[in-house]
C-alpha cells in the first residue's frame, strides 16, 4: 500500500514545536532529518513533514518540486519503516528538511530517503538499547 494521506502528514504545532526542542536529528544530505518517538494517536505508525525554505528557493515553483520529489521517494520507500515501527509498538515523528541549494534529481533524493529511513531505525534501536 504506496500511499501517502493527510493523517501521515504533520501538521500539529504542539507536536512540530515538541519535535524540533526535543527531537534528535541528522543530516543525509541534502536532507536533514529530526525525528522524535511520539505517543500519536492515528492509523499511522509515523507522521511526516516536509519543508523547503523559501530563503534558498524563491520561486514556489521550485519548492513545489523538491516537496514533490521528497514525498514520492518517502510514499515509495515507507514501508520498512513502517513494519519495523509497528512490530516494536512505536511511533515517530519525522521532519525532513531541504538542505542543499540546488534542485537534486528524483534519483538522488530517493536514495537518501532510503538511507536516512533505514538510519533512524538505526538510531531507534540503539536509543532502545542503551
Amino acid at each position: 500500500m504506496q500511499t501517502f494521506t493527510k493523517a501521515e502528514r504533520l501538521s500539529r504545532k504542539k507536536i512540530i514545536e515538541e519535535l524540533f526542542s526535543k527531537g534528535e536529528s541528522f543530516l543525509q544530505y541534502p536532507v536533514k532529518v529530526v525525528w522524535l518517538e511520539n505517543p500519536l494517536d492515528g492509523d499511522y505508525p509515523a507522521q511526516v513533514l516536509i519543508s523547503v525554505p523559501k530563503r534558498k528557493f524563491k520561486h514556489a515553483v521550485d519548492r513545489n518540486l523538491i516537496k514533490r520529489r521528497i514525498r514520492e521517494a518517502y510514499r515509495k520507500n515507507k514501508q520498512s519503516f513502517y513494519e519495523f515501527l509497528t512490530q516494536r509498538n512505536k511511533t515517530c515523528v519525522l521532519a525532513l528538511l531541504y538542505v542543499s541549494v540546488e534542485i537534486v534529481s528524483y534519483a538522488e533524493i530517493e536514495k537518501k530517503i532510503i538511507v536516512a529511513l533505514e538510519r533512524c531505525k538505526q538510531e531507534m534501536n540503539e536509543k532502545t538499547a542503551g
